[in-house]
């Protein structure tokens, strides 16, 4: 199972980015995918995740990004992708894609619920 993240970059207070998470090894569909941040000093920490097409493909946000933040899968591509808008200079870090092998009935933001990752795709943002 592999998983690339791509799309980071380096952008302005307010601007927005579009990252990318192709997958290979696994039907994104039948998986829940997860952004997840870590920023240097601190741990990582959960960004969203959408649910398998199963459960509904529902997405599921922090608090910290809801509203600015959106987290959409294209099936026929087998990526996840999290579109970023009005950036903070919280939100620079690098950013890692996750992949539960199972189902779990919790919220699945922890770390540990996922199985694979990314490499991670770092953001900056600058004023």
């Amino acid at each position: 199972v592999q998983l690339q993240a791509s799309g980071g970059g380096s952008v302005q207070v307010g601007g927005s980015l579009r990252l990318s998470c192709a997958a290979s090894g696994r039907t994104v569909s039948r998986h829940t995918v997860a952004w997840f941040r870590q920023a240097p000093g601190k741990e990582r920490e959960f960004v969203a995740n959408i649910r398998r097409s199963a459960y509904g493909g529902s997405g599921n946000y922090a608090d910290s990004v809801k509203g600015r933040f959106t987290i959409s899968r294209d099936n026929a591509k087998n990526a996840v992708y999290l579109q970023m808008n009005s950036l903070k200079f919280e939100d620079m870090a690098v950013y890692y894609c996750g992949l539960a092998e199972r189902h779990l009935t919790g919220p699945m933001t922890r770390a540990s619920d996922f199985d694979y990752w990314g490499q991670g795709t770092l953001v900056t943002v600058s004023s």
